[in-house]
């Protein structure tokens, strides 16, 4: 069932909201679909993207008390079923599947969306949500591009909305009481920060252009995207890897150490920005790095983020992590707690959780991290509180990744606007600020 915009705007036509591809209409306002919600009442939820982690997310959304998944969304009839099915099996009842979300931004019933599409489409359906009075839950990265992110913190803001980013460590106890030790001088003044991911993924192989799966919209797949052709080895993860969808794994993973790191270091912009990297373990179609280092000169510190996408070589004994430099010693922090070591070696200090978590599977929920963020999102709604990782949090978080990518891509230095964290003198890398779209996908605010 294939969608187009000008079928999708006449099936739309006298219902309370006109959709356009690029933008909602004045016929509604935010402020019109704002339910009041209450301590006690219960949020609804919509779901926007049911493949994989969407999927797993709604199950836990599902499980929260006053907490009912009404929709999920998704342009693929398979992943639909799959979010509605995980839903169920979370003892709820089966929430309504929709093709094409914004039908379900018209509910005025829907008090929040949490994303989790594909990167191109996190600020463009991020936008939307918010003019149409949702709050938003949004998987990292913020967007696939700066000036998307920028547009997502001025929408929040005009619209008045709560909105939480997918860095979940943000919620994490262990890692705030750590967090805490180091502004407070534990290891000293902190002068270098060491961010990695590692991983062992396989080659892609070269696509073949071919009939677009069954029960995919993939016109609708590609929304605000400039049209291209389907090929076999793009959905449902490998988009990842195309600079035309996806960011690469520095944004698909690293955005979360780097948060990390800006968190422990207390900054909003680096000075300097440089990547090396390539592809370098297999002739494919991956477009992005899957060997990348990037170095972020401050003014007090050096930050470095090592990503390794077939290389599982572990650091630290961790396949991901920060290591925090202090003059009085050092901190190590995972997905499992922390440890401070004194100048020597020697452990000070040493904090484990009971979690268990895969830090390389990402893709799949963890029922205490997870949980904890999400609980975080829905009390935020409930008592018009503050989010642990609200939407300014997780626009600079993701720009220092976007800059290291923009560095990569244009092979030299970059010179960072210590203001708003632009590019200084640089035409050349401020042509990757933005993006080009399908005419009539534009997102506006």
């Amino acid at each position: 069932m294939k969608s187009s915009r000008r079928k999708f705007i006449k099936n739309m036509a006298g219902t309370a909201a006109a959709l356009t591809a690029g933008s909602i209409t004045s016929s509604f306002t935010a402020k019109s679909y704002r339910r009041i919600i209450g301590a006690n009442d219960t949020v609804q939820m919509a779901v926007i993207g049911c493949n994989g982690r969407g999927a797993g997310m709604a199950a836990i959304f599902a499980k929260q008390p006053l907490t009912n998944v009404a929709y999920m969304c998704d342009v693929e009839e398979k992943a639909r079923q799959k979010g509605i099915n995980e839903v169920v099996k979370a003892g709820k009842q089966a929430p309504k599947g929709e093709n094409d979300f914004r039908k379900m931004l018209t509910d005025k019933n829907v008090d929040a969306v949490y994303i989790a599409t594909p990167d191109h489409w996190h600020a463009p359906a991020s936008i939307l949500s918010c003019a149409a009075g949702k709050h938003v839950y949004c998987e990292k990265p913020l967007s696939h591009n700066p000036r998307e992110g920028e547009l997502a913190v001025a929408a929040a803001a005009k619209y008045k909305r709560i909105f939480q980013v997918g860095t979940q460590r943000r919620s994490w106890k262990l890692l705030s009481e750590g967090i805490e030790q180091l502004h407070a001088g534990a290891i000293g003044k902190i002068y270098m920060v060491k961010c990695w991911y590692t991983n062992n993924r396989k080659s892609i192989g070269i696509g073949k252009q071919t009939a677009v799966m069954p029960g995919l919209d993939y016109e609708l797949w590609q929304g605000p995207a400039p049209r291209k052709p389907y090929q076999d080895n793009l959905i449902h993860y490998n988009w990842h890897w195309f600079w035309h969808w996806g960011t690469g794994e520095a944004l698909n993973n690293g955005t979360h150490e780097i948060d990390v790191a800006r968190w422990g270091l207390g900054l909003d912009y680096p000075l300097t920005v440089n990547s090396t990297g390539g592809r370098y373990f297999f002739t494919d179609d991956w477009q992005t790095p899957d060997t990348q280092l990037i170095t972020y000169q401050c003014k007090e510190a050096t930050v470095l983020w090592e990503g390794r996408s077939c290389s599982p070589y572990k650091v630290q004994d961790a396949d991901r992590g920060v290591l925090f430099y202090g003059t009085k010693g050092v901190m190590l922090t995972g997905h499992d707690g922390y440890t401070v070591f004194d100048e020597k070696g020697n452990v000070l200090k040493e904090i484990k959780s009971n979690a268990v978590v895969d830090g390389r599977n990402t893709a799949s929920p963890n029922e205490g991290l997870d949980a904890v963020h999400i609980d975080n999102f829905l009390n935020a709604i409930r008592q018009n509180t503050p989010v642990n990782a609200d939407v300014t949090k997780g626009f600079k978080s993701t720009l220092w990744v976007q800059l290291g990518n923009i560095a990569q891509r244009v092979g030299h230095t970059l010179h960072i606007d210590q203001q708003n964290g632009h590019i200084l003198q640089d035409k050349e890398a401020m042509k990757l600020w933005g993006r080009e779209y399908e005419p009539g996908w534009e997102p506006k605010v």
